[in-house]
This record gives structure tokens, C-alpha cells and sequence, in this order.
């Protein structure tokens, strides 16, 4: 780079600060009222563009803010909890005066910026900010006093985002390249181009999981990641609880079994001749383990069933000296929703385990390939059958990571509010001489000593709530910001399986990656319909369903394909995974759902893996960005993809699966066949696939009624937002 190609970054971050003037809360009040499929205004990924573009560049960051200097500690800590690299904080404002609080002067920030550049006369200057404010006067003045010191001038869109330009940028009169971009996500590879930025560099686990700053909790003691790790996707409920069986059954003395649940019945089989969850988990107490476990206690017998069957489980245990207590300390409407079991052995290290996933010990979940349900489940909606096929992965851990799952399940367990303030709760508790509170944990074990390839990552969803969580006072939303930075760096697939493909603001994260990227392709299998025979639920779920998907397919068009799945008997599965693999690199599996109340609002835990193991098969780097194939991501792929088209596991087979733009073609020929051989009658052959396209009402939509008679209850009760308002009005986690 010669002197003259020297280049620093001007950001104006009042547009991206928590606070601001009044002009800037009254725009972000009013796209938040906007249900528009358009609309993609939000902060994601600005702190990430920031910091590529201080890596690629090398040169200076400066922050400018209308703010004056007496708040410039705060502001520069809001900066770096946000993410944001290492800059200069250039303050324009005076003092807290009423031209500040409606927008500040244009003048000043000029001012300051040719102050900047004065001193730093040897560089060119990409000028960053939005379009909502005095950013498109005061950078235009700048370029036409001194139009050579400018490389690029780049708005993030915040008043017609509908208009938004995702195409590469155009060189204005004055020879200066505009872009625009309603995020951060769309906005970094225009500002690349704009500048002549070749790709992004090779990819680190660091460009992959989030760092310790960028987890935003502060009070957890986990670790940022660890490695050393073997990682085994269990596929099928069956596969699951055979595995849980083999190592509850293998405890004693001195060994220890921790486990969180949102329901958990006392008779479910583990295998077809037993044991049952509950003479598991009472036969490792008897043998001296330490079992201890959470369950969710739901607010009311009105929920559901959970609260008798929970408790049913408890007791049992407790009467042969096991602790399980039902956990009721969540928000509103909320619920405790994290499904693991951790079990650590005095004697073995080695065989020390964690299971998490999305797959809870009830009734309904010993399902396997075949999908003809689990014979204890009890159909809710007669359109699935009597015994309901369910579709679920968890994955089996072993090595130092089981230290971080224990630790998880020490945080909860060790959070001293009460299990429940609801009187309701309290008082039948209190009469029947149930539990209140757990006793003392003994001391950690040191982590186990590695065991495989894997790099994994815990991921958690804490709302913000009082009293306070401990380990999460200002909540925790670790799950929405591990997807967004991983899904920033997707370049062909996002393959994803998910319970609940429901929400508007997940869905921006989608949309902004297939508007980012133009040959990502996007394959989403999801149930057919919600489980719940109610009217209203199912009205509900599907306008937020219909919303998000129409969201994404509006930015990829062809390149979205949304599916569901029947079995052989042409019953449809209920997909209960929640899982995706990005690019056959980054793969995360757990039991948050891509919606707002996953990622906001209930208590959640998913595990993010990069396996070291390169998969050589071509195409070896599926990504192109360096990252090669990597073993645990792309075989979770497989595995799925193989199920839903009815292959085998030989190599001619995979061989059109291994490649992103032939595996998106062979699941849509696949469900084409399988659509059309239905629309004949089902006459002749079966087809051997169980994919079906996955409709949302006529043309994907649901009548206009819809949305003015079930949106508040949706928005309110089945995806509730448990964010502070501030983030909310940022648009961003």
C-alpha cells in the first residue's frame, strides 16, 4: 500500500449509541412500529463492519459524537461492550444543552473532521454513518471542500430502507463512491468494493464464536470457547436416550448427575425394556451418585401439564435422596427451557459427558428414522397422528467442555432468589413440604483432559429480569449474537432445521446474509403446522411464521427453500431440531428456536462447534474464504440431508450432497417429485424423498384480518421480546 492508498475510518456513532438526541428516538420509535417485509433497519453487524474495515485498512479509527466531554468515559465504554475496535472519541458537543437534545449542530461535526485530517494529511477517509441524521450533509460538505481525501462515503439506511441499493456502488459526479446499505451485514461488502478491499482473510475460531467482550456478560465465569473437545450429534430421540441410559446406568459413588429440563416424565422408556427416566435417575442415587436437576414450573395448571408432571418427577426422586426442584424464576409468560444432562465421576474423568440439544426426557421424544412416534406420546393434533413423529438431535460432548456445561448447571442451581413469588406456587409448596431451595454443590473437579477436535462454544439466552440472575444481571443474548456473527461470514448454505421459523427479527439476520451474499442458497426444514389443535394458537404461530419467511424468501427468492417433512405413511414429522451449519464450517446445535422469545426471552443453551478436522472431500472449501470443510458441520449435514431424501451413506451418494448449489437442487427436485406424485393421487411409485415445499397460506401469506386480530396477542404472548426497550429501539442484541 503506498502513502497515498493510506486510509482511516470516521465513524459518527450517535446514530448507534443506547442514547441519543430526540430526533434520533423518534425515528427509532417509528421503525419500530413498522411491520413493513422491506424494513431491515437495525444495528446488526456495525461493530463487526468497523473492526474489517480497521483490520483491511490499518489505518486510524476515529469516533465522532455530538456528545460532550464530560460523558466520554461512558460513551467509550458503550463502544467497547458493543464491540467496536480501539478508536479515538472525538467529542463535538459543549455541555448538556437543549441544542444537543433535539440533534446538535451540523457545523461542528465538520469542524471536527477537518481537524481530524489536518492532523493525519497522508490519509484518505472512509466516512461512516446514516442517513437519519446530519451524517449525508456534513460528509457531502466535507467531499466537496476536499473531495481527494475522501475514498468512500457509506450510510447505513434508515429512512427508506425499502430502497435500500445491495448492488456494487457507483461512482458519484464528484468521482467519490456513495454506498448505502440497511445494516452493517449488506453494508461491509459494499464498502470492500467501494474501496478495493479484496475478500475477507482466512477465517479463526475467533472470526467464528464470540470473544468473552462479545458474549456481553460480564458476571459468567465461562470460558470465551474450548477445544479439545469430541462432538457426537445422537440424531432421533431413540439414539438419545439409549446413550443417557448406558451412562446413568454406569454411576456411583461419588459421581455426580446434574440436568435441566422442560419437562421431564417419571415413567418415559429409555429403551423398550426400560429403564424408565425416573428409575434411572433413582438407581443412580442409590449407587451414591449425586443426582440434582431443574425443571421449569409453569405458571399455572392453564399452560399446561408440566407443573403435575415435573413435580411427579421430583418427588420421586427425592425420596431416595435426590434433589430436583421446579424453577419458576423467569419473566412473565416466560419459561426455563434449557435441556441438558451433565454427569462428572470421582474415579473416570475420562468418561465424563455432557447431552444437550432440543430434546427434553419426556413423553413423545423416543422417536428414530423410521418415524412412526414414540408409542407413550400423546397427539395433540389429530392431523399428526396418534403416536406423533418426532424429528430432534442432541449431541453428546466429552473433553474440558463438560466443565462449562457443569458450570452452567452450578450458576442456576446456585442463584439464591426463590424458586417461585407466585402464591399460587408458594403455598401448596409450602403445605406438601416441598423443596425450596438446593442444598450446597460440592467443589468443581478440574475439566477434563481433551478428548477430540472439536472447538466448542456454550451459548445461553438470559432475559434481563428482577431479581436479578447472578451469572446474567443485564441478561444474556449469547445465542442471537453467535448467529449473527457466524451467519456474516456464510458464502453458499445455511442449512438449518428449526421448531419455530417464526420471527421478524430473526428473520433480518437471514435477509441480510442473502442480501449480502448472491449465490447463498438457504435450505430450512420446518414443521408443516404447530402441534396445538387451538385455533387461536395455530392463527397466531402462523402470522408470525408467514412474516418471517416471507421476509427471508423476498431476499433470496429462488435461493430460499422452505420445507417440511412427512413419513413413509405421508403423516407430516414435527420437526423439534434446532439446529444450522453455516457453509459446512460452523455447526450449532441446542434448544433455542429462531424466534424472538428464544433469543430474548426464555432461558436457553445451545453449543456452537468448529471442529480442527478438515473434510478434504471437494468441494473442500464450500466457503471460499479460506475455512476449508470441516468434519463435524458437514457430516451433521449429511446425516440430515440423507434422512430427508431417502439416501444411503456410500459416497456416490453424498457426492451431490457435498456441494452447496447441487445439494440445494437435489432437496428441490426431490420436493417437487414428492409434491407432484401427491397431486396425482399418490399414483404409482413412492418417491424415495420426505421433503414437502412448505406453504404459508395462499401465496405464503395470511389473509390482512390476520394481522390486526392475532399480531398483538402474538407479539405479546406466543413471541415475547425480552429485551430492554433501548436495545429493542436499536434494533440489535
Amino acid at each position: 500500500m503506498t502513502d497515498r492508498d493510506a486510509r482511516g475510518v470516521i465513524y459518527d456513532v450517535d446514530s448507534v449509541l443506547r442514547v441519543g438526541s430526540v430526533r434520533r428516538t423518534v425515528g427509532r420509535l417509528r421503525a419500530l412500529r413498522t411491520t413493513s417485509l422491506q424494513d431491515r433497519r437495525s444495528m446488526l453487524a456495525m461493530p463487526r463492519l468497523v473492526r474489517a474495515l480497521s483490520a483491511d485498512l490499518g489505518g486510524p479509527v476515529y469516533y465522532l459524537t455530538s456528545f460532550p466531554l464530560m460523558v466520554a468515559r461512558p460513551i467509550t465504554e458503550l463502544l467497547v461492550r458493543d464491540g467496536h475496535p480501539s478508536g479515538t472519541l472525538v467529542m463535538t458537543g459543549r455541555a448538556f444543552v437543549p441544542r444537543w437534545v433535539v440533534g446538535g449542530s451540523p457545523w461542528r461535526k465538520l469542524a471536527a473532521i477537518e481537524r481530524i485530517t489536518d492532523r493525519e494529511p497522508d490519509l484518505r477517509w472512509v466516512l461512516l454513518g446514516d442517513d437519519g441524521g446530519h451524517d449525508p450533509f456534513v460528509f457531502g460538505e466535507f467531499a466537496r471542500r476536499h473531495r481527494d481525501r475522501v475514498a468512500v462515503i457509506a450510510f447505513r439506511q434508515v429512512l427508506d430502507a425499502a430502497g435500500a441499493r445491495s448492488d456494487l456502488p457507483e461512482l458519484g459526479e464528484d468521482g467519490i463512491a456513495e454506498v448505502g446499505a440497511p445494516n452493517g451485514e449488506e453494508l461491509l461488502p459494499l464498502v470492500r468494493a467501494a474501496a478495493g478491499i479484496g475478500p475477507p482473510r482466512r477465517g479463526t475460531a475467533a472470526d467464528w464464536f464470540l470473544s468473552e467482550t462479545e458474549r456481553r456478560n460480564d458476571a459468567t465465569t465461562l470460558q470465551a470457547w474450548t477445544e479439545g473437545n469430541a462432538v457426537r450429534a445422537l440424531v432421533h430421540g431413540r439414539v438419545y436416550f439409549e446413550a443417557l441410559a448406558e451412562v446413568l446406568g454406569a454411576v456411583g459413588d461419588g459421581d455426580s448427575v446434574g440436568f435441566f429440563g422442560w419437562r421431564a416424565d417419571v415413567d418415559e422408556l429409555l429403551t423398550d425394556r426400560g429403564p424408565t427416566v425416573g428409575d434411572a435417575l433413582c438407581g443412580a442415587v442409590s449407587r451414591g451418585a449425586g443426582v440434582r436437576g431443574l425443571l421449569w414450573q409453569a405458571h399455572t395448571g392453564a399452560v399446561g401439564s408440566h407443573a403435575s408432571v415435573n413435580r411427579a418427577l421430583a418427588a420421586a426422586v427425592r425420596r431416595v435422596g435426590g434433589e430436583v426442584l421446579l424453577d419458576q424464576r423467569v419473566l412473565p409468560f416466560g419459561c426455563h427451557h434449557q435441556k441438558m444432562v451433565v454427569v462428572r465421576h470421582r474415579d473416570r474423568p475420562q468418561d465424563d459427558v455432557a447431552f444437550l440439544g432440543g430434546i427434553d426426557l419426556d413423553h413423545g421424544g423416543r422417536d428414530d428414522a423410521d418415524h412412526h412416534g414414540d408409542r407413550q406420546s400423546v397427539g395433540a393434533d389429530p392431523r399428526y397422528g396418534p403416536t406423533p413423529a418426532y424429528h430432534d438431535v442432541q449431541v453428546e460432548i466429552r473433553g474440558p467442555a463438560v466443565a462449562e456445561a457443569e458450570t452452567t448447571f452450578r450458576e442456576r442451581w446456585e442463584n439464591p432468589a426463590p424458586l417461585s413469588r407466585l402464591p399460587w406456587h408458594v403455598v401448596p409448596a409450602r403445605v406438601r413440604g416441598e423443596q425450596r431451595s438446593g442444598s450446597a454443590l460440592p467443589a468443581s473437579a478440574p475439566a477434563p483432559a481433551p478428548a477430540g477436535t472439536c472447538a466448542v462454544q456454550l451459548l445461553r439466552t438470559y432475559p434481563r429480569r428482577r431479581p436479578r440472575y447472578p451469572y446474567a444481571p443485564l441478561g444474556e443474548r449469547s445465542i442471537a449474537l453467535a448467529y449473527t456473527k457466524a451467519l456474516g461470514r456464510a458464502q453458499q448454505l445455511i442449512y438449518l432445521e428449526d421448531q419455530y421459523l417464526w420471527s421478524f427479527d430473526v428473520a433480518r439476520i437471514f435477509a441480510a446474509a442473502l442480501h449480502r451474499s448472491p449465490r447463498l442458497q438457504v435450505i430450512a426444514v420446518v414443521p408443516r403446522r404447530p402441534p396445538n389443535n387451538n385455533p387461536f394458537y395455530a392463527e397466531s404461530a402462523m402470522l408470525g411464521h408467514a412474516e418471517a419467511l416471507a421476509m427471508v424468501r423476498e431476499a433470496g427468492g429462488d435461493r430460499v427453500q422452505v420445507l417440511d417433512v412427512e413419513n413413509r405413511d405421508g403423516l407430516p414429522v414435527y420437526v423439534h431440531a434446532k439446529l444450522c451449519v453455516v457453509d459446512d464450517v460452523w455447526a450449532a446445535v441446542g434448544s433455542d428456536n429462531f424466534n424472538t422469545r428464544s433469543w430474548t426471552h426464555d432461558s436457553e443453551l445451545t453449543a456452537a462447534v468448529l471442529d480442527s478436522e478438515l473434510d478434504t472431500r471437494a468441494p473442500a472449501d464450500p466457503g471460499g474464504l479460506g475455512d476449508g470443510a470441516r468434519r463435524f458441520a458437514r457430516e451433521l449435514r449429511l446425516a440430515m440431508m440423507r434422512e430427508h431424501l431417502g439416501l444411503g451413506a456410500s459416497e456416490a451418494e453424498d457426492e451431490d450432497l457435498l456441494d452447496p448449489v447441487r445439494a440445494a437442487d437435489a432437496v428441490r427436485k426431490s420436493a417437487t417429485e414428492l409434491d407432484d406424485w401427491h397431486a396425482q393421487g399418490r399414483r404409482g411409485p413412492r418417491p424415495a424423498g420426505f421433503l414437502r415445499r412448505h406453504p404459508v397460506g395462499k401465496d405464503g401469506k395470511l389473509p390482512a384480518h390476520h394481522r390486526w386480530l392475532t399480531a398483538p396477542a402474538y407479539r405479546s404472548f406466543l413471541d415475547p421480546d425480552g429485551r430492554p426497550l433501548p436495545m429493542r429501539l436499536r434494533r440489535t442484541y
